[in-house]
């Protein structure tokens, strides 16, 4: 339904390396820059593999009613995007832990990124395997 989402921030460079650091544990990585304009992430490289942008804005305005939320592939992950995170200049919003009250299995962290926006990582999967 999403092609990508695009993020604006104030310093390119402060959030291409906070962006690396946090959505590499996610298996999602810059795959391309646009000078000083902003920079593509994705899983795999190119136009097609785009999911997530930056761009530079004079101006960056943030929402608290809004949050990014990206898939993890294991609660592993969710743990090494939230430390990947706060180690590139994040704040912390809410350590890894389950949030029973979105689902049983709802495993995730909240961080604030240097501009403000508030991002995500969860995993659905469950703790336990599910025998049948």
């Amino acid at each position: 339904m999403i092609d990508h989402v695009s993020l604006g921030v104030a310093d390119l460079e402060r959030s291409r390396r906070f962006y690396d650091a946090a959505l590499r544990p996610l298996g999602l990585v810059r795959t391309i820059d646009f000078e000083d304009r902003g920079s593509d992430y994705g899983a795999i490289a190119g136009q097609c593999g785009v999911e997530f942008t930056i761009t530079r804005e004079r101006a960056v305005a943030t929402s608290r009613g809004l949050h990014l939320c990206f898939r993890a592939p294991d609660r592993e992950a969710v743990r090494a995007f939230h430390a990947a995170a706060l180690h590139a200049g994040g704040i912390d919003d809410g350590a890894p832990d389950e949030r029973p009250r979105y689902h049983s299995d709802y495993y995730a962290a909240f961080v604030v990124d240097p501009d403000g926006h508030r991002i995500e990582a969860v995993c659905h999967a469950p703790m336990r395997s599910i025998v049948v």
